[in-house]
């Protein structure tokens, strides 16, 4: 029976090329794209799964309640290590870890061997792999319990001694920075699980209080915290969080002093560490939750979109099958079968289009390599959650897609539709208003994507482009090496200053926007006035001002004589304490850290992060141990647009003479700005891509709707041809009823798209406009796409002989 059911259904594709066609090459789209989606979210979601217990493991972060700006930390200060181990119940384990980097040295033959900036290191003790289980390939989970020790994976042991055998390095000294040396206590292998959790060595935590690291890492400050301090705790079964929370809150409360800074310690689950863009995941990439639900969001409407295809091609075909229907009633069939040998038909359709589907797959990979997870490739295909995806869709897709039309075809009346009544039937009623329904329905979501991808590009326009408050083209930004002597960077800001290519140059810390932030609690009191306030703290020379033109609203810039003392502010602090006219807060006192500083000016406010950030209080200092970052300003291009490849060509060679064991990184200014935009373009692209694929699948449902409808009108176009109407008429005539679809698509998702992207755009404190030029962009274009696509069938009917279409009568 089932070989009959597929036999009729080849004859039927056979016999309907055209349909069947668009039918596949609306669900291979839909399904290509559902299957990519599907491979990226269950990836990102499949992070840090790999730890038992996982569900009861927190990471402990810091919230430093600074007056009118919270600042969250994924760190907390080092003392409450030990004071929640020793006085906190209801913890099955506690992991304390100190993120690390830098220079390691290994002896060499003839001479040292130096790996310059190694990352993924950590100080840590045993308890973090009672937490976060590796598998021991030699020596002991004990191997952290005493000081100068280091516990390497098998990759960083190959690469530090050649062979991962313990016996052979079981006791030799790696250096850290030239003033650790640690002895190889245990190799384990290297975590392939899916997680942000990536690091490579292990020095032991009890390291850091026996040398001179204890005043880098906050040993004994409980007022002080950052993010190198991590601290994971795993709760015992049964045990209550907000308990557990309570407990650790009261150990920080315990040891401030009255009137000190609040420091809160919120428990945050280890799933959500991968998607909290609040607190940092180890300056690993995080993804965004909210956009994982939007791609299966877009993953559904395109497989929406190619069902619709399927219900209305289907549908609007009853009739040229009404009789092979009446027959096999006729015959003995019964509904079961004839619903049975529909679905059968509808399957088989599916499962062509998810082959193909996976053969377009790595195509897709491809094109959107730049946005996809590297952790995602075609071999995931193969992993058994991804075949069962797989298998689930294709039938879901067969049921959505075939059920409707099964039952449509299969109620046909014998005696009626052998009387040649089935055109009555199959065409009038609740079955043309459905056609239209989802015709409507697939348009909206096509206009949808239009207007959502439009608002996006120009908010990504806007922010590019609005003015910031300082210069941003033709400047480089250098980083020099922290752990380089402080007198070099003067050398290599001499030499570069000299270079003829550049037209200004400037040392300070990160340029006026930047990804990070170091932030201050100040104090002003006059009179009766007593204001604290949080403002971000920056640094830089006399020069910096100039070169990044920032404008000065009072007083004057920041001079060399200002290294003993002076702020130069923005405008937002100064009102913030109290000051409507920028020029009154000059020469005021304010207080950090129980030392007055005199305010020297004030300038405009500038964006030191991205629009989604309101602009907060600002202040600049003159504290050269700070200048990190040189900043030049590069002469305009020459004709032949050279003179920036010379200035970089000359600032390597001047940095080669200055640091000759590091590389030579910089980074354009603007290229940073566009850097916090980064989510904003991905979300363009794909957009642009669901958007054009929306259009691609509803385009075809058209096409095969307006191919069927000439098709049943060939006889009526005829007779109006021998009539005298005009091609232009019977154009008009063909296409009216779908561009009535269209508009009312459009009278539908205009509301809509106004509402969601409204609601996207005030998550920005500073955005474009919602202008109605969009809309009325947007209904056009798709208006004219849909137009070229019914004049490729409803000219070419125009245009036919009417002899031909008149020749049976």
């Amino acid at each position: 029976m089932f070989k009959n059911y597929f036999k009729t259904a080849f004859r039927n594709f056979a016999r309907n090329k055209v349909f069947s066609l668009i039918n596949i090459s609306g669900l291979t789209v839909g399904i290509s794209a559902s299957l990519v989606i599907y491979m990226i979210v269950s990836y990102e979601f499949s992070f840090d799964k790999f730890e038992p217990g996982r569900n009861r493991v927190y990471r402990v972060v810091t919230d430093m309640m600074f007056p009118g700006n919270p600042f969250k930390l994924s760190g907390v200060p080092a003392p409450l290590y030990d004071a929640v181990q020793k006085d906190v119940t209801g913890i099955e384990a506690a992991a304390p870890f100190i993120t690390y980097g830098g220079n390691v040295t290994m002896p060499g033959k003839n001479a040292p061997v130096v790996y310059k900036w190694q990352g993924k290191m950590i100080f840590a003790d045993d308890n973090y792999f009672k937490i976060f289980p590796y598998r021991w390939v030699a020596g002991k989970p004990t191997a952290l319990t005493e000081p100068f020790k280091v516990v390497l994976t098998q990759s960083r042991a190959k690469q530090y001694f050649g062979t991962a055998d313990f016996d052979k390095i079981a006791g030799k000294t790696v250096t850290y920075n030239d003033s650790i040396k640690a002895s190889v206590a245990g190799v384990v292998e290297d975590n392939d699980a899916v997680s942000d959790l990536t690091f490579k060595e292990f020095i032991s935590l009890a390291t850091i209080p026996a040398t001179n690291l204890k005043k880098d890492f906050g040993w004994s400050f409980w007022m002080s915290a950052n993010s190198q301090n991590q601290f994971f705790v795993k709760l015992s079964k049964g045990a209550n969080e907000a308990a557990v929370q309570k407990q650790i809150q009261a150990l920080q409360d315990n040891n401030i002093p009255k009137g000190g800074l609040k420091l809160l310690h919120p428990l945050q689950a280890l799933n959500a560490i991968h998607f909290d863009a609040a607190y940092d995941n180890f300056n690993e990439r995080q993804s965004q939750e909210g956009v994982m639900y939007g791609l299966l969001a877009v993953a559904g409407f395109l497989l929406l979109l190619g069902c619709i295809n399927f219900i209305n091609l289907t549908t609007a075909q009853a009739t040229q099958r009404a009789k092979e229907i009446g027959i096999r009633k006729t015959m003995g069939g019964t509904k079961r079968q004839l619903v049975l040998q529909f679905l059968a038909e509808t399957f088989l359709l599916t499962l062509a289009s998810a082959i193909l589907s996976v053969a377009v797959t790595p195509l897709l990979l491809k094109a959107f390599a730049s946005y996809i997870p590297e952790g995602v490739g075609f071999a995931m295909i193969t992993q058994p959650h991804v075949l069962m995806f797989m298998i689930v869709l294709v039938i879901t897709v067969s049921l959505l897609s075939g059920l409707y039309p099964a039952f449509v075809l299969s109620r046909f009346n014998p005696v009626t539709v052998l009387k040649s009544q089935a055109i009555k039937i199959g065409s009038s009623g609740t079955k043309v208003v459905l056609r239209k329904s989802l015709t409507v329905a697939q348009f909206v979501i096509a206009q949808f994507f239009i207007i959502g991808t439009i608002v996006v590009g120009k908010q990504i326009h806007y922010a590019l482009n609005t003015d910031l408050g300082y210069r941003k083209d033709a400047i480089i930004n250098i980083q020099t090496p922290y752990e380089e002597e402080k007198s070099k960077r003067g050398v290599l800001f001499e030499k570069i200053k000299a270079i003829p290519e550049i037209q200004s140059a400037a040392m300070g810390g990160p340029a006026p926007a930047s990804f990070g932030i170091s932030a201050s609690l100040m104090h002003y009191q006059e009179g009766k006035k007593d204001i604290q306030a949080t403002a971000e703290m920056k640094y830089a020379d006399s020069a910096y001002f100039a070169l990044f033109n920032m404008k000065l609203l009072a007083g004057r810039y920041l001079r060399l004589a200002d290294t003993t003392g002076g702020y130069l502010i923005n405008n937002t602090f100064a009102r913030q304490l109290g000051f409507i006219n920028p020029a009154d807060v000059v020469g005021k006192y304010i207080n950090m850290g129980g030392k007055g500083h005199p305010v020297v000016g004030v300038i405009a406010d500038v964006h030191t992060k991205s629009l989604h950030s309101v602009i907060q209080p600002l202040v600049y200092e003159a504290y050269p141990n700070n200048y990190l970052d040189v900043h030049v300003l590069l002469r305009p291009q020459d004709k032949e647009g050279k003179i920036w490849k010379h200035a970089i060509n000359k600032m390597e060679a001047a940095w080669k003479e200055v640091y000759p064991g590091s590389n030579f990184d910089y980074e354009f200014f603007d290229e940073t700005l566009a850097r916090f935009y980064k989510a904003e373009q991905s979300t363009s692209t794909l957009l642009t891509w669901a958007t054009g694929l929306a259009i691609f699948i509803s385009c075809l449902g058209l096409l095969g709707l307006a191919i069927y409808t000439t098709n049943q009108r060939t006889k009526e176009i005829g007779v109006r041809k021998v009539l005298g109407a005009s091609v232009q008429q019977i154009v008009v005539l063909l296409s009216k009823d779908f561009v009535g679809l269209i508009v009312l698509a459009f009278g539908i998702a205009v509301p809509l798209a106004w509402w969601a992207t409204h609601k996207w755009l005030e998550s920005y404190p500073y955005h474009t406009a919602l202008s109605w030029w969009v809309f009325a962009v947007s209904g056009v274009l798709l208006l004219v796409i849909a137009i070229a696509v019914l004049s490729t069938r409803t000219i070419r009917t125009a245009n036919a002989n009417p002899v031909k279409s008149l020749r049976a009568e």
